[in-house]
């Protein structure tokens, strides 16, 4: 109970770490981007960070919607990214963690400051930058229509994620197959010897 709890804890304090590294790195990239473009361009960025997001939710649902028995025999017959679909679902707590709420959260906010950035933008170039009720309107505007595609894009990546699981969970370790041979990253490998060794304690 005491070991289960400071897991729990250690991975809420790696999370928060995760988050404020993340967090500040979008930011600074997306202050970066949107710096000296013209609003039409910081529409297509807040677009993108919003995809972002829509993206690793799909994925975290996915996670906690897969079953793990197809991907054994996936991995029986030796397809690339089977067993690391499988290591996906057996830590679907911590990737749904990561994916809905450290990227979610961040790309949610960050589109929000985004938009701010997009609607100064567009009524200084309208010539409508002095407090009036033509930028009242516009904020209103596109800052709706932000969270409506956020919120109907998620509601729609939640219904593919529950559907199709298997195949994005799937397609996610052929991901991280290749991430790992790339960067000679060893996330399964790992698992199993550590299983290993709990085994031969008991």
């Amino acid at each position: 109970m005491k070991a289960s709890v400071s897991k729990s804890i250690n991975w809420s304090l790696a999370i928060a770490v995760i988050t404020l590294v993340l967090a500040a790195i979008f930011s600074i990239i997306a202050t970066a981007v949107l710096t000296g473009v013209s609003w039409a361009i910081g529409m297509i960025v807040v677009l993108l960070i919003v995809l972002i997001g829509i993206f690793f939710d799909t994925i975290g649902v996915a996670s906690t919607a897969a079953n793990e028995v197809p991907f054994h025999a996936m991995a029986a017959e030796r397809l690339t990214g089977a067993k690391h679909a499988i290591f996906v679902t057996r830590n679907a707590d911590r990737v749904a963690s990561f994916c809905n709420d450290v990227i979610g959260d961040i790309s949610g906010i960050i589109s929000g400051t985004a938009s701010a950035t997009v609607v100064v933008q567009l009524t200084l170039q309208l010539g409508h930058s002095d407090g009036s009720m033509f930028q009242y309107i516009i904020s209103v505007v596109f800052t709706s229509v932000v969270a409506a595609l956020t919120v109907g894009g998620k509601a729609l990546g939640k219904t593919f994620a529950i559907h199709f699981s298997t195949g994005i969970i799937f397609q996610v370790g052929r991901f991280l197959y290749y991430v790992e041979k790339t960067f000679k990253i060893n996330m399964v490998g790992n698992q199993s010897k550590k299983k290993k060794g709990n085994r031969k304690s008991k």
